[in-house]
C-alpha cells in the first residue's frame, strides 16, 4: 500500500473492513490472485520489433492476461494469453510489485 495508512468509514476492527461488492476487484487465496466479478487484470506487453518506429515502452492496446475472471476462462482466455483491449479501458494498479491494468472482461476484444 502506498500513502499514509488510516482508518476509513469501512473500518471495523483490526484487519476487518465492511465493504460494498463494487469496492474490491481481486482477492488473494494464499497462493494466487483471483479476479472477481466482471474484472480482469492485464500486464502491458513490451513493444514488438517492427519496421514502423514506435517510441513507446509498451505495445498499445495489447497485453498479457495475468488474472482472468471465470467468464474469460470459460471462453479460453487463461493466464498468459496475449489479448487486445479497447482504448481507454486501462486502469493502472500495482499488484505484487507488478504494473497491471484492471479492466472489465467486455473490454477484452480478442486473444492473439
Amino acid at each position: 500500500m502506498y500513502g499514509k495508512q488510516r482508518s476509513g468509514k469501512s473500518y471495523f476492527k483490526d484487519d476487518l473492513f465492511f465493504i460494498e461488492a463494487e469496492q474490491f476487484y481481486a482477492y488473494h487465496n494464499g497462493t494466487q490472485w483471483n479476479a472477481v466479478d466482471r474484472y480482469c487484470f492485464v500486464q502491458p506487453a513490451p513493444v514488438e520489433d517492427s519496421y514502423i518506429y514506435k517510441p513507446l515502452s509498451e505495445e498499445p492496446l495489447v497485453g498479457i492476461m495475468r488474472y482472468p475472471n471465470e467468464y474469460l476462462k470459460s471462453k479460453g482466455v487463461v493466464e498468459g494469453t496475449k489479448v487486445c483491449y479497447k482504448p481507454n479501458s486501462e486502469y493502472e494498479f500495482t499488484v505484487s510489485d507488478e504494473k497491471l491494468y484492471r479492466m472489465f472482461d467486455h473490454q477484452i476484444v480478442m486473444s492473439i
